[in-house]
């Protein structure tokens, strides 16, 4: 993205959605969100490794998501090119951004990476981003998880929600290139419950919300059954 369009206040823009805010401490958040697609695990794995096709142009640097990259092993990048201006005015060169980092590719299951995602990248913090896929009877479940933990000179309450909105708009992109049969909840709907979510919002702050990390170590694999298919199916297997 422009770097402009990448502070928090570009971000604290009206969104028309948002991804749940599962956990927040003084010092980071969690945001969930899932979508069931028409395409069966392998279509929605190529497409999550091909982010040119889904992601926002509007949350990249260069302000095209043409120039977006990931190379699905260990290690690989989930990078950024930047174009040489073609001004004849200036003297520049092609540059580059590290998005992410792949720490686990597991085709047609999951894709797990670390880093800071927009104006975090400013920060001293550390991002896990966890896409789980597993098979549905509709067709394909995606469930999209953001843990960012450190300290941050942003408001918690505040660059969570922000965060969450451009987590939603990447996963509505992904799911609607492949047929989205259900998906994130809009804000509207999101009010509607606001008031019952408050009421039991002291209790489940207490509370360790469950994610894609425990079904994992539920499983006999680090991507296990349980981590792909959630906690209940697992136990009606």
């Amino acid at each position: 993205m422009r770097v402009v369009l990448a502070g928090l206040a570009a971000m604290l823009a009206a969104q028309p959605v948002a991804a749940e805010v599962i956990a927040t401490s003084e010092n980071g958040f969690v945001t969930r969100d899932e979508a069931v697609v028409e395409a069966n695990p392998k279509a929605v794995w190529l497409a999550l490794i091909s982010p040119a096709r889904w992601w926002n142009s509007s949350h990249t640097w260069s302000g095209d998501s043409a120039n977006l990259t990931i190379t699905p092993q260990a290690g690989g990048c989930f990078c950024e090119r930047i174009p040489e201006d073609p001004d004849p005015e200036k003297i520049t060169l092609e540059g580059s951004v590290e998005h992410m980092r792949v720490i686990q590719a597991y085709p047609e299951r999951a894709l797990r990476m670390q880093g800071s995602l927009g104006p975090l990248q400013s920060e001293p913090v550390t991002g896990i981003l966890t896409v789980a896929i597993s098979e549905v009877e509709e067709g394909t479940k995606i469930v999209w998880e953001y843990n960012v933990g450190g300290s941050m000179r942003y408001k918690i309450g505040e660059i969570s929600a922000a965060v969450g909105g451009v987590m939603t708009q990447q996963l509505s992109g992904l799911a609607q290139s492949l047929g989205m049969v259900s998906g994130p909840a809009t804000a509207s709907e999101d009010a509607e419950d606001a008031s019952g979510e408050e009421e039991s919002a002291d209790e489940s702050s207490e509370e360790r919300p469950e994610g894609p990390a425990d079904e994992a170590d539920e499983g006999a694999s680090a991507i296990g059954d349980d981590f792909l298919d959630g906690v209940e199916s697992a136990n009606e297997g």
